[in-house]
Formats: structure tokens, C-alpha cells, sequence
């Protein structure tokens, strides 16, 4: 065979073609290449094929055992569908097998709880394993509960096993539910459920294991508490008193009322009711229905005390009836016709009534000592719910009545609001327990108190707020103050000298809406140190302080009228610091209110002196530019083009827009009840006009309609600078110099 140049190979380089020219001239280069290795033999290189393609193999199967799902304890995945509980295996108990302890009251999640288990993973969730279905009886058959797996525990664990929680992988759970279905103790034989429990493969003392109870304790004194012996379990229970729930560790659930998958009611609008109070319980004690009869009998119709109908056969219709003197009631729908719904403790502390109420939308008046309300952990009960004392029962009338209509119509919605999302079917109850399981393992990565018991902001369809700002925006850019004006020049010029002291000016712009009347020349206007650009508008329109002009090129906007001469510029350099402070907030001075009028039945606008606040005036108002975008081009309905017409209201109409969609209340800075100008005539000031209040309550009920619902929000505090009022040297204050009432 040739050296390499007959095989098309250049030898550029010197040293490699002597090499080459060594290995033709020893006669040890062949076709195969350089002779550096005897040749192997073919039976050698057979023997070597083989042994690499059996290892190759090896290596293919390995990996593909190793990343392909798989469980040594587990189903392919947990569901009735695929497993009856006719085909469940069959297992049985001997007498002997042992019986968990009672369970530990001392338990908490450092103490009885593997948290390492869960360990760590990006998505901070937990992940729950369910059990394979199986059948326990005892050693001569009889199955450990008489009604087997009920459809809400099916429901249940169909929920668990369909979100993210769960896992068919033992080894990675975190935490483990049996399949053993111990929502009602009266089903149960105590005895025979703990040594079903015990023997669980990974039971272990209960270490990580839930279970769920709603009907804990039995006849004659019904515990608050599963009587069952579960060791360290966590319970899920339906009846918790002080006395029983391990603060931490156990997670108090509702009673779940089967007439939620039965009866869809519509959410009916907040506001009064036909009845104030309503009870609707059968079983009640008959010392308590003897008071409630006696408040009956005081406060007559406003009262509605519902029994029972003894006139009807037993069964599932009789159950959805109420009867109160003849008279029949659909139940649970006669509850929405209610403002109250009382709800008191049966033979156990829970009661399903409870969910009934809170569909309803009928605030539940709770007399059960020591009970341990649903989710009291996360939900924040004094929102939609009022806690009397079971001695306090001759005196609920006069507690119901000093509550505000206002704050009725607020726990009216949120009564719905709970419901809606952690009361209102097996999969809602669940998923909400192991949530608050989930927040205690990882703290850093929990819900807010405003995400557990905040309702989802309303929103109308057509627009999405892209409005994405930092916590803080930039100090450097500054404000932008934009000053509606028609033809009062002298107050406008005293207005721009004023803003112009301010530190964080960054322009000012003076929008002229005056088309008769030009406005003055130039050399005419105070000298300042920022730029100052003046736009003529087309039409005298109040909405042309809301457009978005180009001239503004800073994210923060003060609005503010060519009259407003009495602000500090210490008062509006703390009012676009708060701004900066909550960017996507109206940051105003003086404050409004909207009210319900329950006689005329409609809102009323509110400008007299009161605790409250629910709008901010925009004569002197800082706001995010991009609210202009919206005022402009995504205001709902005709409400843009009513303030034109009606020249009012475009401040409301504003108030309106941003909390629709923040969901947040304004901030009203500095103790400014009202913007009071000496100087100016009575034909001066458009809000002087005898018209002008009763316009502005027509105004919000206009809007309210508009919107579809009531997007204000109240408050009963402002923003004040801390030093404020203390005795302190005025020159070491940062903001001395903030005005009076």
C-alpha cells in the first residue's frame, strides 16, 4: 500500500511527514492505517462486538427503569373510575393487631410532623400521597364501617389526586391519606378503624399522615374531636372546640352541606333583606328556641323563626322545606330573603347550616362557645360573620342593630365570597386544607392575609390593566402637574408659582379650556425653573385634564385646579412621596364618601365631616399616568361623555376607575377636610353651584350602574407625616409646614 500522499492526505507540517515517511519506509503503515496495533484476530473482534453491545444494552435498560414513572407501593394513579371498592382487595384484621395511641393534644407541626420529608422543591408544594383502596374487615368479616366509602370522600380524594398535590411516587410524599373514609364517626367501629389505620405501610405513629372528619364524637356526649385513636396524625375535623384542636397542627374544615351540589342559588346584590333576622335550625335546644320565640315575639316581623313542617312525610323533600305556622318556605333559598341567619350549636359544634348561610349570602350570627370556626387559621371571621356568646342570645337583636348598613353590605359579600371559595364542594374544603398545610412547611412562600380574604378584583371585560410598576418608582423623574384652567388668570398664576417650590416638579403643563379666549403671552407667565407648556383644547370639557398628553413624560401625575392656591409645597412634596410609596393608589387631600340611603333606596354622595373615606377630590390629586389611558379610551360605558355633558363628576368618575381596577381605596394625605379659596365669587367655583351635590349623588348611582356593582372602597385612616404632631423643633421636621383643616 501507497504512503499517505496517495491517499488524497497533504502533509503540511514538517514533523509529520518524517513520521510518516519512517512508518512506509518499516513497512508498517497498511490500508487499515498505521501498524501501531498487531491485528486483532476476527474471532477476538466477534468476541469484543458482542461484549460492548450487551453492556450498551445494559446501560439503555437501566436508564429507562430509572427516569420511567414508577412506584413500589402505588396504583397507577388513584381513582374510583379504574378501582371499584367491590374489586378493592379484601384485608383482615386480627383481633390482636395493635391500636394506635389516642392521639398526642401536645402535637405541633416542630414536634409531630417529619417537615424534612417534604424537603425542598422549586414550586414550594407539598406532595401527598392517597393510599391504595382497600377493604378492612374484622376476622369474621364485618367491614370496619357500614356505608364503606362515602360519595364525599370519593369526591375528596378525586380532588386530590387531580392537582398538583398529589403524587403516585411514595417515596417523594410528603404527606400520606389513607383511603379510609372517616368523615362520619357514627359509621365507624372505633376499634376496628384504628387497627385498620395502624396498619397502614408507612404509618408509622401517625408521623405525616391527614385525616378528614366532619361528623366527629357520638351519643351521649358527642365529642369535638374524632374519637378514633390516630396517634400523631393531623386532623382535618369539622367540630373543633378550644379544647380539642392543636393550635397549628390540626386544621378546623366546615361541615359540608350536601345541599350545595343539590341547589344552585343565584348571588343576590347586597343591601337590605325582607327579614332582618332568620333562624332555620329543627334540632335546636329547646331553651334557645324559647328565647328566640321571646325575641319574636318583640320584634315581630323583623324576626323569622323557622321550624320543621310536621305536615310533610319524611324524606329528601321534607328536607329542603321550613314551616312557621302553616306557612311553607323553600329551604335553603328562604335564607337569601334574610340580612341574618342565626347559627347555633346543635349536639355537635358544627353545623352545615353554617355553608347553607354563607351561599345565602345571609351573614351567620355564630352562639357556639368555644368552637373553632372553619379555616379560623387564614379567614379572617370578623368580615363575614358576627361571634355572639350563648348568653349574649337575649341581647342579639340590639348587638345586630348597632351594626352600620355599610358594613352590613360588605359582610353580605363576603359571606358569598367564602362560600364561593373554600366552602362550596369537597374538592373547595380540601384543596383549602391542604393550602394552609402547605403555607405552615413553606412560610416563605404563603398566601398574603389580602390573598386568603380579599375577593378577586371586579373587572369589566374589555380591559386588562397592564399596569406593572416597580414597589418604588425612580425618585429622579418627578411629578408632572397638569392645571385645568378656563379664564382665571391671576389664580392660575398664583397656582404655578406655589407647584413651582416644590422639589420633585419635573413640568408643568397648563391645559387651557377656554376656546373663546386666548390664553396670555408668554412673557405675561411666572418665571420657574421647570419647563412650563401650555395646551389649548378644542372643547371645554372636564375630561381634557384626563387626556393622556405627550408632554407627559413622567409616570407620576398631579392633577390639580387653577384655584387650589392654599396647598404647602410641603404638603404636595409629602403627597407624591406617599405616591411613590403606592403607585397604583389616587393620593389626594381632601376625602369623600359614598353612602346608602335607605329610605330613597339609593347612593348618596357624602362631604360632610365623618370617620370614613372612599374618594379623594381631583382638584389636587397625584395618580399614575396610565389611569389617563383609561379614562380616556376604556371607560365603560357613556360615563366619559355624561361628565362632559353634565360638567361634574369627572373626579368620581376617576375614583371610580382606579379602585375598579385595583380594588383599592384611595389615600387621603394631611389633615385638608376642604379646599377653601377666600377670594373666589360665587360664580367663580363650578362646585359652588346649588346643583352641583345633588348631581354628584346621581353621579354614583349613574356610574354604580354602569360598572355593574360598587367599586369604592371605604377606609378610616390617612397619611400624615410622622412628626407631625409631635413637640418637636419645626426645623428638624422634613415636612413643617402642613396646612390646617
Amino acid at each position: 500500500m501507497s504512503c499517505p500522499q496517495s491517499l488524497g492526505i497533504t502533509l503540511n507540517h514538517t514533523r509529520y511527514r518524517s513520521f510518516y515517511a519512517r512508518m512506509c519506509a518499516s513497512g508498517k503503515y497498511t490500508s487499515r492505517g498505521p501498524a501501531l496495533i498487531p491485528r486483532m484476530k476476527t474471532k477476538h473482534r466477534i468476541y469484543y462486538i458482542t461484549l460492548f453491545s450487551v453492556v450498551l444494552l445494559g446501560l439503555i435498560a437501566t436508564g429507562m427503569f430509572q427516569f420511567w414513572p414508577h412506584s413500589i407501593e402505588s396504583t397507577a394513579e388513584w381513582s374510583l373510575d379504574r378501582r371499584s371498592v367491590h374489586d378493592a382487595p379484601l384485608v383482615r384484621l386480627p383481633v390482636s393487631s395493635p391500636i394506635p395511641e389516642r392521639g398526642d393534644l401536645s402535637c405541633r407541626m416542630h414536634t409531630c410532623f417529619d417537615v424534612y420529608r417534604c424537603g425542598y422543591n422549586p414550586k414550594n408544594r407539598i406532595k401527598v400521597y392517597i393510599y391504595p383502596l382497600q377493604r378492612f374487615v374484622d376476622e369474621v368479616g364485618v367491614p370496619i364501617s357500614s356505608t364503606g366509602l362515602s360519595r364525599e370522600y370519593n369526591d375528596l380524594l378525586s380532588a386530590i389526586s387531580d392537582s398538583d398535590f398529589y403524587t403516585d411516587d411514595v417515596t417523594r410524599a410528603c404527606l400520606f391519606v389513607p383511603s379510609i373514609d372517616v368523615l362520619n364517626q357514627n359509621s365507624l367501629r372505633i376499634r376496628e378503624t384504628a387497627q385498620a389505620l395502624a396498619m397502614l405501610p408507612r404509618w408509622d405513629k401517625g408521623m405525616n399522615h391527614l385525616l378528614f372528619n366532619m361528623l366527629p364524637g357520638g351519643p351521649p356526649d358527642y365529642s369535638t374531636a374524632l374519637d378514633v385513636p390516630r396517634d400523631r396524625a393531623l386532623l382535618a375535623g369539622g367540630g373543633f372546640s378550644t379544647w380539642t384542636y392543636r393550635q397549628g397542627y390540626d386544621v378546623s374544615i366546615p361541615v359540608y352541606s350536601p345541599l350545595s351540589a343539590d341547589v344552585e342559588l343565584p348571588e343576590k346584590q347586597p343591601g337590605p333583606r325582607r327579614y332582618f333576622i332568620l333562624s332555620s335550625q329543627t334540632a335546636i335546644h329547646r331553651e334557645y328556641r324559647a328565647e328566640l320565640e321571646r325575641l319574636k315575639e318583640e320584634n315581630g316581623e323583623a324576626l323569622l323563626l323557622l321550624d320543621k313542617c310536621s305536615n310533610l312525610s319524611q324524606g329528601a323533600a321534607s328536607a329542603r322545606k321550613r314551616c312557621y305556622k302553616g306557612q311553607v318556605f323553600d329551604y335553603p333559598q328562604i335564607l337569601q330573603e334574610s340580612s341574618f341567619c342565626v347559627v347555633l350549636r346543635g349536639a355537635r359544634l358544627g353545623q352545615a347550616t353554617l355553608s347553607d348561610v354563607l351561599q345565602a349570602g345571609c351573614i351567620p350570627v355564630i352562639l357556639a362557645d368555644s368552637y373553632i370556626l372553619p379555616f379560623s387559621e387564614v379567614l379572617d371571621w370578623k368580615r363575614a360573620s358576627v361571634v355572639i356568646p350563648e348568653e349574649k342570645l337575649p341581647e342579639m337583636y340590639t348587638i345586630l342593630k348597632s351594626i352600620p348598613h355599610r358594613q352590613v353590605e360588605e359582610m353580605q359579600r363576603q359571606t358569598r365570597w367564602f362560600w364561593d371559595a373554600y366552602f362550596s364542594s369537597m374538592k373547595a374544603i380540601g384543596m383549602t386544607a391542604l393550602e394552609i398545610i402547605n403555607d405552615r412547611i413553606y412560610p416563605y412562600a404563603a398566601r398574603t392575609y389580602e390573598q386568603w380574604n380579599n375577593p378577586p378584583v371586579v373587572k369589566w371585560s374589555s380591559v386588562n390593566s397592564p399596569l406593572f410598576l416597580p414597589l418604588i418608582p425612580p425618585r429622579s423623574p418627578g411629578f408632572t402637574a397638569v392645571v385645568l384652567t378656563y379664564d382665571r388668570i391671576e389664580s392660575l398664576f398664583r397656582v404655578i408659582t406655589e407647584i413651582s417650590k416644590v422639589p420633585s416638579l419635573a413640568k408643568l403643563l397648563v391645559v387651557w379650556n377656554n376656546q373663546n379666549k386666548s390664553p396670555p403671552e408668554e412673557s405675561l407667565w411666572p418665571k420657574i425653573a421647570v419647563p412650563l407648556k401650555v395646551v389649548r383644547t378644542k372643547e371645554n370639557k372636564l375630561s381634557n385634564r384626563f387626556f393622556p398628553y405627550d408632554e407627559i413624560e413622567t409616570e407620576a401625575v398631579l392633577a390639580i385646579d387653577d384655584d387650589i392656591i392654599m396647598l404647602t409645597s410641603d404638603e404636595l412634596q409629602f403627597g407624591y412621596e406617599v405616591w411613590r410609596e403606592f403607585p397604583d393608589r389616587l393620593v389626594g387631600y381632601p376625602g369623600r364618601l359614598h353612602l346608602w340611603d335607605h329610605e330613597m333606596g339609593k347612593w348618596k354622595y357624602e362631604s360632610e365631616w365623618t370617620n370614613e373615606v372612599s374618594m379623594v377630590l381631583t382638584g389636587a390629586a397625584f395618580y399614575h399616568k396610565y389611569f389617563n389611558y383609561l379614562y380616556t379610551y376604556k371607560m365603560p360605558g357613556d360615563i366619559k361623555n355624561w361628565v362632559d355633558a353634565h360638567m361634574n363628576c369627572e373626579d368620581i368618575a376617576m375614583n371610580f376607575l382606579v379602585a375598579n381596577i385595583t380594588g383599592k381605596a384611595p389615600i387621603k394625605v394631611t389633615p385638608r377636610k376642604k379646599f377653601k379659596c377666600p377670594e373666589c365669587t360665587a360664580i367663580d367655583g363650578l362646585s359652588l353651584d346649588q346643583t352641583h351635590m345633588v348631581e354628584r349623588s346621581e353621579c354614583i348611582n349613574k356610574f354604580a350602574s354602569v360598572f355593574g356593582t360598587m367599586p369604592l372602597k371605604v377606609v378610616e385612616h390617612r397619611a400624615d407625616p410622622v412628626l407631625y404632631k409631635d413637640d418637636f423643633p419645626e426645623k428638624l421636621k422634613s415636612f413643617p409646614n402642613i396646612g390646617s383643616l
